[in-house]
């Protein structure tokens, strides 16, 4: 049986870049992909994301629950400040509420 040159370069060429995507990060992804390493870590991922987002929302709603507690403060204190006859009337060109 006789081997020509080229094809021993070709099988050499082949051998060499089948071990290097296998053994490479190429080989470890999808052997992490197959033995369901790969779902877990999106998996956890989208959980940070989730309990972020739940964060950013739980400090939002403390936020709004200060401003409403700043405005029925305020308006508290325009109602007295008009009953006591403390705030000038409205000037021309100004409507009462």
């Amino acid at each position: 049986m006789h081997f020509d040159g080229d094809l021993i370069v070709i099988a050499i060429t082949l051998l060499t870049t089948v071990g290097m995507v296998t053994l490479g990060p190429i080989g470890r992804a999808v052997a992490e992909r197959l033995r369901g390493k790969g779902a877990s870590g999106a998996v956890a991922e989208i959980e940070e994301r989730f309990d972020d987002q739940a964060q950013q929302i739980n400090d939002l709603q403390r936020q709004v629950g200060e401003i409403v507690e700043r405005q029925d403060f305020s308006e508290r204190l325009l109602a007295r400040a008009k009953d006591r006859g403390l705030l000038a009337a409205p000037g021309p060109g100004q409507a009462e509420r």
